[in-house]
C-alpha cells in the first residue's frame, strides 16, 4: 500500500510539474516568441523562384526568404558576414578568400537527410551563373571574377580580373547546391530547381499551390537561429484594389507595396502600420527598337514631350513622388540632377513627328509611307491597379492629341513577361525597375544585354554607351566613375530609350500584430527572421 501511495505522489508530481508553464515555452534563443503566420499579398505572380533566372521583384523577395550570400547588408547598409564567417582580401586588391561556416545546411528534400554547405556549392553557382546557357542578370554583374577555386572544403578563393570598387558588396549573390538542379552545367527556366529549389535561408519551401500561393516554413537548422514566425505564406492578387481589402477584412497580414490610394485608409486604421521605404526605383514607358518607327530617335522623343508627367503624378498617385529624366535611380549617387526631366510640350512633339516624317492622314492618325502611327501597350496583370490603369488611359489620350494611336492591352503576369522578355513581341511596355546597386545599369542598357530573359528587352544599343558601363566598371575612382555616370545619364536620356516618369515613395502596410519589422529598401526580407507575432495573436 505504501508502494502504491509513493508511486501515486510521484504522478501526481510529474503531472502537477507537467502543467507548469515551462520558462522557454514558446520562446526563441533572444527572449521573444516562435510560432504563428504571415499571410502576406503580392501584386502578381511569381515565375521563378530560385536567385539566378529570378528577374522580378515579386520571386526576389521569397528567394530572400530562402538563400544566403557570402555576405548581406545590415539595417545600417554595413557588409556583414553570412555564409562566410570571415574573409581576407589581398593588398593588390584583387584576390579574395572567404572562410565559409561549417555549421550550415542546404534544406532537405522530402525523404532526404540535410546535405552539409560547402566549398564547392561556392564554385558551382559562379560556374552556372557564368555559363553561356544560363540565362541572368547575374552574369553581367560578375563578370569581373577571373577564376574561383577552393584551399578545402570551407575556403574559398576568389581571383579577380582587376581591382573594383565596392568588390566586397558585390559577393551577396545567393549560393545554390551543388545537388540542387538536375543539369550540373547551366540553369534553365525548365530545370526543376527554379520551381522547387532549396537553400541555406532562414525559410524552406513547403509547397507552391496551383494559384501560385507559396508556401514557406521555418527552417529549424538556421545557422543564424531558428527564425520566429512559423510559416510565410505569399498570395499572388491580380488586382490591387481587392489586395487592399483583403488586408482591411484581416485577409492577409500584409502588403509590400500599398497601392497609394489605400494609404489614407491605413492611415486612418489603428489596426496598421504604414511603414516608407526608400526603395531604388522607377517606372517608364519602354520602346521596343526593332520596330522601324520607334528605332527613330525623334519618335520616342516625341512621345516624351507629349505626356504631362507631373499632371499624372498629382492625378493618380496624390504626388507622393518625383518625375525624373533619366537610367539611374534617384537618390543615388549616379543620377545626374544637371539633366532636367522633358517637359510637356504638345507642339514640340508634333514638330518631332513632321521632322521624321510622319503627317496626319484625313482620320487624325499619323503616317508616313502609308502606315498609321499605330502602336500596341502592353502592360502586366490583367486587372490593373486603377491607378496604373488611369496613367495607361492618359498616356493614350496624351498621345492621340498629337495623332498616335496607342492600344493598350492588359496581360497576366506571366505572359507579359513571355511577349516582353522572352519574344519581345511588344511595340511599348509600362513598367518599373527596382535596383539593388544604383550605379548598374549594364543590364538594362549594354547591347550584349539584347536577347531572350536578358533585361535590354528594346534592344537598345549605343556603341559609347557600351562603352562608358565598361569604363564605369573599371575605375577605382569614385568621383571618376561618378563622372562617368553623369555622362552616360546625359546621353542615354537624350536617346530616349524609355520615356522615364517617376520615382514613388513606397509604403508597406501590416498589421501591427507584427513586430520587430524592419525592412531592406530592395530585397524586403532580409531581416524577416527577427520579425515576431506575440503568442496572444498567433493564429
Amino acid at each position: 500500500m505504501k508502494r502504491l501511495l509513493n508511486v501515486l505522489i510521484i504522478s501526481l508530481l510529474m503531472m502537477f510539474v507537467l502543467l507548469l508553464p515551462r520558462a522557454d515555452a514558446g520562446k526563441s534563443a533572444d527572449g521573444f516568441p516562435v510560432g504563428g503566420a504571415l499571410n502576406y499579398g503580392e501584386y502578381g505572380r511569381p515565375a521563378t523562384l530560385d536567385p539566378i533566372t529570378s528577374n522580378d521583384m515579386i520571386s526576389l523577395r521569397i528567394v530572400e526568404l530562402l538563400f544566403n550570400g557570402l555576405v548581406g547588408i545590415d539595417a545600417k547598409q554595413e557588409i556583414v558576414p553570412e555564409l562566410a564567417e570571415r574573409w581576407e582580401i589581398a593588398e593588390d586588391g584583387r584576390i579574395y578568400t572567404f572562410f565559409l561556416r561549417k555549421d550550415v545546411f542546404w534544406h532537405a528534400r522530402e525523404g532526404e537527410d540535410s546535405v552539409p554547405f560547402t566549398a564547392d556549392d561556392v564554385i558551382f553557382t559562379y560556374n552556372v551563373i557564368m555559363h553561356p546557357n544560363t540565362i541572368t542578370p547575374l552574369k553581367v554583374r560578375n563578370e569581373f571574377i577571373a577564376t574561383v577555386t577552393k584551399s578545402d572544403d570551407h575556403t574559398v578563393v576568389f581571383t579577380l580580373k582587376r581591382p573594383i570598387l565596392n568588390a566586397l558588396a558585390k559577393f551577396s549573390f545567393k549560393i545554390i547546391p551543388k545537388h540542387g538542379p538536375q543539369n550540373p552545367e547551366f540553369l534553365t527556366r525548365e530545370d526543376p530547381f527554379v520551381q522547387n529549389p532549396i537553400g541555406t535561408g532562414a525559410y524552406m519551401l513547403k509547397n507552391v499551390t496551383a494559384d501560385r500561393e507559396a508556401i514557406l516554413v521555418a527552417n529549424e537548422k538556421y545557422f543564424k537561429g531558428r527564425p520566429h514566425i512559423d510559416k510565410y505564406i505569399a498570395r499572388p492578387f491580380a488586382d490591387q484594389n481587392i489586395m487592399g481589402q483583403a488586408l482591411m477584412f484581416n485577409a492577409i497580414d500584409m502588403i509590400v507595396l500599398v497601392n497609394h490610394r489605400d494609404i489614407p485608409q491605413l492611415q486612418g486604421d489603428k489596426r496598421f502600420v504604414l511603414q516608407p521605404y526608400n526603395a531604388l526605383s522607377y517606372s517608364f514607358f519602354g520602346f521596343n527598337l526593332r520596330n522601324p518607327m520607334l528605332a527613330d530617335k525623334r519618335v520616342r522623343m516625341a512621345f516624351t514631350y507629349a505626356i504631362n508627367r507631373q499632371e499624372m503624378l498629382d492625378s493618380f498617385f496624390q504626388g507622393q513622388g518625383t518625375i525624373i529624366s533619366g537610367p539611374f535611380a534617384p537618390g543615388s549617387w549616379a543620377y545626374n540632377l544637371d539633366v532636367q526631366p522633358v517637359p510637356y510640350d504638345l507642339q514640340k512633339a508634333t514638330a518631332l513627328l513632321n521632322e521624321a516624317g510622319f503627317t496626319k492622314s484625313g482620320d487624325g492618325i499619323m503616317e508616313k509611307d502609308g502606315k498609321a502611327l499605330t502602336l500596341t501597350l502592353k502592360v502586366p496583370i490583367a486587372k490593373e491597379s486603377e491607378a496604373v490603369k488611369r496613367v495607361v488611359l492618359a498616356f493614350k489620350n496624351y498621345l492621340a492629341k498629337v495623332g498616335v494611336e496607342i492600344e493598350p492591352e492588359f496581360q497576366e503576369w506571366l505572359s507579359w513577361k513571355e511577349d516582353v522578355f522572352q519574344n519581345h513581341d511588344f511595340d511599348i511596355v509600362f513598367a518599373s525597375w527596382v535596383f539593388d546597386d544604383s550605379a548598374d545599369i549594364s543590364s538594362l542598357f549594354h547591347s550584349a544585354e539584347i536577347g531572350p530573359w536578358k533585361n535590354n528587352f528594346g534592344a537598345f544599343s549605343n556603341p559609347e554607351v557600351d562603352s562608358l558601363i565598361v569604363e564605369s566598371k573599371l575605375t577605382l575612382d569614385h568621383e571618376k566613375r561618378r563622372t562617368i555616370n553623369r555622362k552616360l545619364h546625359k546621353i542615354i536620356a537624350d536617346e530616349n530609350p524609355y520615356t522615364f516618369l517617376w520615382t514613388l515613395t513606397n509604403y508597406a502596410g501590416y498589421n501591427k500584430k507584427l513586430r520587430r519589422v524592419a525592412i531592406h529598401p530592395y530585397k524586403f526580407f532580409s531581416f524577416a527572421d527577427e520579425w515576431y507575432i506575440p503568442e496572444s495573436e498567433q493564429r
